[in-house]
């Protein structure tokens, strides 16, 4: 991160958090925020969500995501869609380059069938958790369950399939003190949980921590890179600012 960004998040800085690991997190990040994750030791993985926090039934759709960019995974320059065509957060900078979109999240019986049997009643807060229930858990906060999860993301995790349509986990994607800039265009619900990534090979069942830092950055501007990645991207960020009444790339009204 240059001088000048770090100043800049360090003067606008909100809030600061830490995931540790193998937990699950969740909060409600406003328009014009940015949320940085950071991955300390390397190696971590953050299945997140993201809903409408004022109509939670619209929230991040993985398909019109990829389809509407081109691409299968996302990195700086990319946004993610709602299924109401709206943009819901701009990753505005990026030092990891790839974040899997299509794997999906661990279950608890995944996880007991590869890493074996920790239970809460024997091992307490050292016991093991999955991805799908820890996701559960946080939206049950807020009216929200199972029937509610979607295809989600997974911050700093890589995953590659071949031509015969074989999906490999990519280790050492993330190395330590990689960071993810969301810059969030819609008042957001966001769900987290940093329990290992489905994929991963380890046999050892060690999660990662991953921090959080809120600044507060603005909306996107006209000459915004992620607004004019594509035609696509435009017409999203148009959406969304006419659900929130606002001159594009302007302030509120």
């Amino acid at each position: 991160m240059s001088e000048a960004a770090a100043a800049f998040a360090a003067e606008h800085l909100l809030w600061e958090d830490q995931v540790p690991a193998g937990a699950h997190w969740s909060g409600v990040i406003r328009r014009g925020t940015t949320l940085r994750l950071t991955d300390p030791e390397g190696g971590a993985n953050a299945a997140m969500l993201f809903y409408n926090y004022e109509d939670r039934l619209e929230r991040y759709n993985m398909a019109d995501t990829l389809k509407g960019q081109h691409t299968a995974f996302l990195t700086a320059g990319d946004v993610c869609y709602s299924d109401m065509g709206r943009v819901m957060c701009s990753i505005t900078a990026d030092t990891c380059g790839w974040h899997d979109t299509i794997s999906g999240v661990s279950s608890a019986a995944m996880v007991r069938r590869k890493y074996g049997e920790a239970s809460y009643q024997d091992h307490h807060n050292d016991y093991y958790r999955n991805g799908f229930d820890s996701l559960v858990n946080e939206l049950g906060k807020y009216g929200l369950g199972k029937r509610d999860l979607v295809a989600n993301l997974n911050l700093f995790s890589k995953v590659t399939v071949d031509e015969a349509g074989n999906m490999q986990f990519q280790t050492g994607n993330s190395a330590p003190g990689s960071y993810v800039d969301l810059r969030f265009e819609m008042h957001c619900l966001v769900v987290l949980s940093t329990c290992p990534h489905p994929l991963d090979p380890t046999s050892v069942y060690a999660p990662k921590p991953v921090a959080l830092t809120a600044f507060d950055s603005g909306a996107a501007p006209l000459d915004d890179a992620c607004r004019n990645a594509c035609p696509e991207n435009r017409r999203a960020f148009i959406n969304t600012e006419r659900l929130y009444g606002v001159v594009p790339g302007g302030g509120d009204v």
